[in-house]
C-alpha cells in the first residue's frame, strides 16, 4: 500500500503568527529556517502539494474535448509567449526548484540536531522533487535555466538556457541518488512519502519521453523487480474509485479530502456529469478514442467481423465502458440514452419515467459527441457534486508498457516484452495472463505491429490520465491527430435514425487514428483543432521572462 499523503495541516497550523516578529512557515526566512528536523520536514512537506505535481491536460489531446472552451492554445494552435497556460507551467516548477534549492543549500544547519539516516532522507525526497519538474521543463521546453543554487535577485537577470541534454543528465544523476537513499517502500502504519519506486518511476518516464531507451528499459525493469512491492489492480475500473486509492499498482499518487479541504467542486465536476442528474456534459470524450479500443478479438474496428457501428459498445475491450458510459445503461440513477427519439428514460431514483435531458432534441448542450466519462467518476459526484479522488500520476500498469516499449525499440524482442504487454490486456478483461484464451493475448514477434499494440494500449489504458499529450508529442504525430476535426453526432434534424449512432465502420490507420472524411453529413464538425509543426512539438519561453532576462532566448517560431 503507497498512499502519500498531505501534512498540510500541521503546515497550516503553524504558520498562524501571532507577532510582527514571527516568519510565517508560508514564508520562511532562510537566516533562521532550517534550524531543526521539524522544520526540514516542513518544508518538504509543503512540495506534497498538487500545485507542484501533475501529468497534462488530457484537454490536450484527441480523446478529450471541452463544448465551452471549444479547444485551447495547444488544439487550436494558438500558443504564443504570451499564453497564460505556459507561464503558468514554468512558474509553478521554477517555484518548486527554487524551494528545494533552498532547502538543499541550507539543511546542514539542522545536522546537529537531525539523525544522519533522516537528513539523507529528506535530502533525497528535495532531490527527487527537484528532478521532477526538471524533467517536466526539458520535455515541454526543450533548453531551459539549470539552478541548483539559491539566486539572488541580481544573479536571476543573467541566467541562461542549459542545454537539454544537460539538464538531462543532471536530472538522471539526482534521481540515482533518490534511488540509492529512498527506502523501497513504508509500513503500512506510516504516513506515505516519495520511495525508490517513485524515484525509479520518473526515471523510467523521463527517459522513455526523450528516447533514451536504454535508461527506461532498466529503470522499469529495476520496478518490476521489486518483488511484493507493485503489481496490477484485479479491477480496471475499481482502481480509479476510492477503494483504489491504496491499491498496490499505485506508485504516485496526491492524496485529495474533501474533510481536509482538498478537494473540487462546482463546474469541473458537473462538466463531467450528464445533465440529467445535474451535471453540463461539457467536458466528453471523443469519437476518437471510443474508436480506439479494439474488439475482443483483438483486432481494431475496421478489421473485426465482431465489430457493428449501430451496437459501438459491443464485443469490445472492457477498458472502453470502463471509461466511457455505454449507451442504454443505468448511470449515476438514469439511463444513459443520447439517441434523438429518446425523449424520456427511467429513472432508477425516481422508478419513473422522466424527461432525458442528455438527448439533443430535448437539451440542445447535451453532450456533442453523444460520449460522457464514466472512468473516476461515482455516484458521489452527483450527489454532492463535488469530488476528492486522489490525483493518480503513475502506476505499475505504465511501467509495463514502458518497459515493453524501450525493449521494442532497442531490438530486444522477446518473452518478457510480450508478458509486460499481455499482463496488462489481461487484467483488462478481469483474468490471468497465463490463460490466453480468456482474452487477446499478444503472440506478434514482428516489431512494427508491437509498436502498434504499444502505442494502442497506452491509449487506451491511460485514458484521461494525462499521458496521451507527451505521446503524440515524442511520436510525433501531434501534427496528424490535431489537425483534424472533432466529431459530433448530427443535429437530431439531420440525424437519419437508420444509421445511428454510427453511419459506418470508422477507418483506422497504421498510427491508430481514425479518419472521418469519408462520411459526409452523416458525422458533424464540432471544432476544428490546428497544430503547427514548425513550432507547437516546443512550447514558448514565457514573454514575462524574457521582458525580466532577456539573456533567455525563445523557441523557434514563437
Amino acid at each position: 500500500m503507497k498512499k502519500y499523503l498531505f501534512l498540510l495541516l500541521g503546515v497550516i497550523g503553524l504558520t498562524a503568527c501571532n507577532s510582527l516578529d514571527l516568519n510565517p512557515l508560508s514564508e520562511p526566512s532562510t537566516a533562521t529556517f532550517y534550524a531543526n528536523q521539524t522544520e526540514l520536514e516542513l518544508a518538504v512537506n509543503d512540495l506534497y502539494r498538487l500545485d507542484f505535481w501533475g501529468n497534462d491536460n488530457e484537454q490536450f489531446t484527441d480523446n478529450y474535448w471541452h463544448r465551452g472552451m471549444l479547444g485551447n492554445a495547444v488544439t487550436f494552435g494558438t500558443m504564443n509567449s504570451e499564453d497564460a497556460t505556459a507561464q503558468a507551467y514554468w512558474t509553478v516548477c521554477y517555484k518548486a526548484i527554487a524551494r528545494a534549492n533552498s532547502f538543499l543549500a541550507n539543511k546542514d544547519r539542522a545536522a546537529a540536531n537531525t539523525p544522519a539516516t533522516i537528513l539523507t532522507r529528506l535530502e533525497a525526497e528535495m532531490r527527487l522533487i527537484r528532478a521532477y519538474q526538471y524533467s517536466r521543463l526539458l520535455t515541454h521546453f526543450g533548453d531551459v535555466p539549470l539552478i541548483t543554487d539559491p539566486l539572488v535577485l541580481e544573479q536571476s537577470y543573467s541566467v541562461t538556457r542549459t542545454p537539454r541534454n544537460e539538464v538531462l543528465t543532471f536530472v538522471f544523476n539526482e534521481l540515482d541518488f533518490a534511488i540509492a537513499n529512498l527506502p523501497a517502500s513504508y509500513p503500512t502504519s506510516a504516513v506515505r512519502r516519495l520511495t525508490k519506486g517513485v524515484a525509479l518511476a520518473i526515471k523510467a518516464r523521463t527517459a522513455l519521453y526523450t528516447n533514451n531507451w536504454a535508461v527506461a528499459k532498466d529503470a522499469s525493469q529495476a520496478i518490476m523487480q521489486q518483488t511484493g512491492v507493485y503489481s496490477l489492480h484485479s479491477n480496471y475500473g475499481q482502481l480509479f474509485l476510492k477503494p483504489g486509492e491504496t491499491s498496490p499498482e499505485i506508485i504516485l499518487s496526491i492524496p485529495r479530502d474533501e474533510m481536509q479541504k482538498v478537494f473540487t467542486t462546482g463546474t469541473p465536476v458537473r462538466d463531467q456529469l450528464p445533465r440529467i442528474a445535474g451535471g453540463f456534459g461539457a467536458q466528453i470524450p471523443t469519437r476518437e478514442l471510443v474508436d480506439a479500443y479494439e474488439c475482443r478479438d483483438g483486432k481494431p474496428i475496421d478489421e473485426s467481423p465482431l465489430y457493428n457501428p449501430r451496437e459501438p459498445f459491443k464485443n469490445r475491450d472492457p477498458r472502453l465502458t470502463a471509461t466511457v458510459v455505454e449507451f442504454g445503461t443505468n448511470w449515476l440513477g438514469y439511463t444513459y440514452q443520447p439517441h434523438p427519439d429518446s425523449v424520456t428514460v427511467f429513472s432508477s431514483k425516481e422508478n419513473r419515467r422522466v424527461a432525458n435531458q442528455d438527448t439533443r432534441s430535448v437539451a440542445a448542450f447535451a453532450s456533442f459527441t453523444g460520449f460522457l466519462w464514466k472512468k473516476g467518476i461515482d455516484q458521489s459526484w452527483a450527489d454532492k457534486q463535488s469530488e476528492d479522488a486522489d490525483a493518480l500520476l503513475i502506476r505499475y500498469a505504465e511501467v509495463l508498457l514502458t518497459y515493453a516499449e524501450a525493449k521494442i525499440e532497442l531490438g530486444e524482442i522477446d518473452p518478457t516484452v510480450l508478458q509486460a504487454i499481455n499482463q496488462v490486456r489481461a487484467r483488462a478483461y478481469g483474468v490471468r495472463v497465463d490463460d490466453p484464451a480468456a482474452y487477446p493475448a499478444i503472440t506478434t514477434t514482428n516489431a512494427n505491429e508491437l509498436r502498434q499494440v504499444v502505442r494502442r494500449e497506452r491509449r487506451v489504458e491511460f485514458a484521461k490520465e494525462g499521458l496521451r499529450y507527451m505521446d503524440l508529442i515524442r511520436w510525433r504525430l501531434a501534427e496528424k491527430a490535431l489537425t483534424r476535426p472533432v466529431i459530433g453526432l448530427p443535429d437530431p434534424a439531420a440525424q437519419n435514425r437508420s444509421k445511428w449512432p454510427f453511419p459506418g465502420v470508422t477507418p483506422i490507420d497504421t498510427d491508430g487514428l481514425a479518419d472521418y472524411s469519408g462520411f459526409g453529413t452523416d458525422v458533424k464538425i464540432v471544432a476544428q483543432r490546428s497544430f503547427d509543426a514548425s513550432r507547437q512539438y516546443l512550447w514558448p519561453i514565457p514573454a514575462l521572462e524574457i521582458r525580466v532576462n532577456p539573456k533567455l532566448t525563445q523557441n523557434p517560431g514563437y
